[in-house]
């Protein structure tokens, strides 16, 4: 089957999907079917392990969006067949190219269905296939409508033959699913990748390529290698001291002052501390990826500097180690949110960061290879978030607990349902204006059509 076959095939499949329905399990279905193609039509692309992995995350991900049907397993979804479909066709391509691309093809491919010798076929139609085609089809469809419109005039009977009656169609949804499948199915199957894509691939290796040249690069022009090197040597150093006062302090008002204060501000308080932290992470990286983006990484005379910035590494992971367990201590007393659980999240993240940064310095690695490896980290997190019911555990450890169960909370909770009305029912509590709603979301999944469903609500108890 040719590309452009795909094309329509899926264009069909998505307005069957979609027609007279709302999002819902049909998003799922066609989210396995881009898969199941991609498997298929191009299997001899699959070169390496990743395809195999990428088509388990993409299956496991199109499930998930059919059973809770939220915005996270369909952001999982999306990307894992995107990932997929990048990787099949693009194998060489880097694949943090992916974001720009699908950018870029957002807007570009509102011009290029226009432009059909891209990717329609140039056939060339035979004499006796055109004339059949004349004859038998466009002759006789000319002079059947030119009568129709005679005859019509002429008996009203005859007429009302063709025009009494009406097709069950909605028209304009019909029209819009049409494009829009059809818009969505060419910009997957026939993407664009501007030749500058291929061309400036290689900056994002992650190995040097001519190292000679490198040695001598400096990143100001004023200054040369020599100034440059003792100019990051005071830098890491100045930081360094200024991080370790940081950790003092910090660690001083996390774990003596904050006992003593009010509950309603020690949240705001925590979550202060948190944000600076978060900012110190991403400054100690860019710090990093800033001094040893090239020559610094092989200069002999850099091991002052290389040291300094390990140090500077080893001190931010001594900071989020405080903060995991400052995290943990909010936690303690006040319960699980998805904020806390987010907090875990990027603090791992962080870690994880911060060691391929110690990688990067220890084995002479470009700057992209920082970047390359966290991209796909990032997208094992999204996973993750996708494919647990983060919601549930978070009502059965606060229930367990007995920390951060107010009604309100409980309830604005998402897949909850069963521990939460349990829990409800037990204690006599009622969620109010925020608990109708979630019923009331409930009542709208169960009751909607098979493709419109997220299977989850389905296999809920009933309310007692």
């Amino acid at each position: 089957m040719k590309k452009h076959h795909i094309i329509f095939v899926c264009s069909f499949i998505f307005l069957l999907l979609f027609y007279r329905e709302d999002p819902g399990l049909n998003w799922s279905i066609f989210g396995l079917v881009l898969t199941g193609f991609i498997c298929y039509f191009f299997q001899d692309k699959f070169t390496e392990r990743t395809h195999l992995l990428l088509v388990v995350t993409s299956i496991l991900s199109c499930l998930a969006f059919g059973w809770y049907g939220d915005a996270p397993s369909f952001f999982a979804m999306a990307l894992s067949i995107l990932f997929l479909q990048f990787k099949t066709q693009d194998n060489k391509l880097k694949i943090v190219q992916i974001f720009p691309l699908v950018f870029l093809n957002g807007f570009t491919s509102l011009g290029r269905i226009w432009i059909f010798k891209q990717w329609l076929p140039e056939k060339q139609i035979h004499n006796n296939f055109a004339k059949k085609l004349i004859a038998f089809v466009l002759i006789p469809a000319i002079f059947l409508g030119l009568f129709f419109v005679v005859y019509s005039f002429g008996s009203e009977h005859f007429s009302s033959l063709f025009t009494d009656y009406q097709l069950d169609i909605d028209v304009p949804q019909f029209l819009l699913l049409s494009i829009a499948g059809f818009y969505i199915s060419f910009s997957f199957w026939n993407y664009w990748v501007p030749e500058v894509c291929y061309e400036k691939n290689e900056l994002l290796d992650n190995e040097f390529k001519d190292i000679a040249e490198v040695k001598n690069q400096n990143t100001f022009s004023f200054l040369d290698l020599d100034f440059e090197r003792r100019s990051g040597e005071i830098t890491l150093a100045l930081l360094n001291l200024m991080l370790l006062v940081f950790i003092a302090t910090y660690n001083y008002e996390q774990f003596f002052e904050v006992v003593a204060a009010q509950a309603s501000k020690l949240s705001a308080d925590t979550h202060e501390r948190v944000n600076a932290v978060i900012f110190s992470i991403l400054m100690a990286v860019g710090v990093i990826m800033f001094y040893f983006k090239g020559g610094f990484n092989f200069d002999k005379k850099a091991t002052f500097l290389k040291t300094l910035a390990k140090i500077w590494i080893f001190l931010n992971g001594i900071l989020i180690v405080s903060t995991i367990i400052k995290n943990s201590e909010y936690i303690s007393y006040f319960g699980l949110t998805y904020k806390r659980l987010g907090v875990y999240a990027f603090l791992v993240l962080a870690i994880i960061g911060l060691f391929y940064s110690f990688l990067k310095i220890t084995k002479q690695k470009t700057n992209a290879y920082l970047v390359n490896q966290m991209v796909w980290y990032f997208y094992g997190t999204v996973l993750l978030c996708s494919y647990v019911n983060w919601g549930n555990l978070i009502t059965n450890y606060n229930i367990s607990v007995n920390k951060g169960v107010t009604p309100q909370f409980l309830s604005s909770l998402n897949f909850n349902d069963d521990a939460r009305r349990a829990y409800f029912l037990q204690n006599h509590l009622d969620g109010g204006k925020t608990e109708i709603q979630r019923e009331e979301l409930i009542d709208f999944y169960q009751n909607s059509t098979f493709l419109s469903k997220a299977l989850y609500y389905d296999f809920l108890t009933e309310k007692k």
